[in-house]
């Protein structure tokens, strides 16, 4: 698998990118260190830049973009595993079949659009953008649940809406938990990006 091909493939041919996906013995630790873990770095120094050197509008601090970076990254990184996790825990439940290596190709690959996006947050006041791309992968998400998970057709929306509900709690438990442990770490407070 040639990260920069298959990137290009799931974003722009997604419907056929699946069907080459399905065809691949899936290794989940292959996934997150060859392509979850390079793509997660893009967001991840962009914020660093974008946060820590050009600034966000209320003050630049390089202490906060690496802070902002190291977030971006960690969160990303547990986020993919956590959420392939739950996506692999509750496959029974929509009649598709159990297989970790499959969901970590579900939601890595799905969660493409963002990462290639997340460059945006070298100026922050445009970064939110790259959520925008987020939406984009859910759509690649459910196009892939049929090939990864052998969901059946009237089982995907459902599995969908549970796999997002499931993907912003364990996001919004790492944000908040890698925020406080992170700038404590750093020495910065919310107002101390100001300095």
């Amino acid at each position: 698998m040639n990260l920069v091909e298959r990137a290009k493939n799931i974003i722009m041919t997604p419907k056929t990118e699946w069907a080459v996906i399905a065809a691949e013995e899936p290794n989940a630790t292959q996934i997150l260190t060859g392509y979850v873990i390079p793509l997660a770095l893009i967001p991840a120094v962009a914020s660093i830049i974008g946060y820590g050197v050009i600034g966000s509008g209320m003050g630049t601090s390089l202490t906060w973009g690496i802070g902002m970076g190291i977030i971006s990254f960690v969160s990303t990184v547990l986020g993919v595993y956590l959420t392939a996790f739950v996506v692999d825990f509750l496959a029974p439940n929509f009649g598709s079949q159990k297989n970790f290596g499959r969901a970590m190709q579900l939601v890595a690959y799905a969660y493409t659009p963002a990462w290639v996006a997340g460059i945006l947050n070298i100026v922050p006041a445009i970064g939110i953008l790259a959520s925008l791309a987020g939406l984009y992968g859910l759509y690649l998400m459910y196009l892939g649940f049929p090939h990864t998970m052998k969901t059946p057709q009237d089982k995907i929306i459902i599995y969908l809406i549970v796999a997002i509900i499931a993907l912003l709690v364990i996001y919004m438990i790492l944000g908040a938990i890698l925020t406080a442990i992170v700038f404590a770490v750093l020495g910065v407070g919310a107002l101390g990006m100001m300095g």
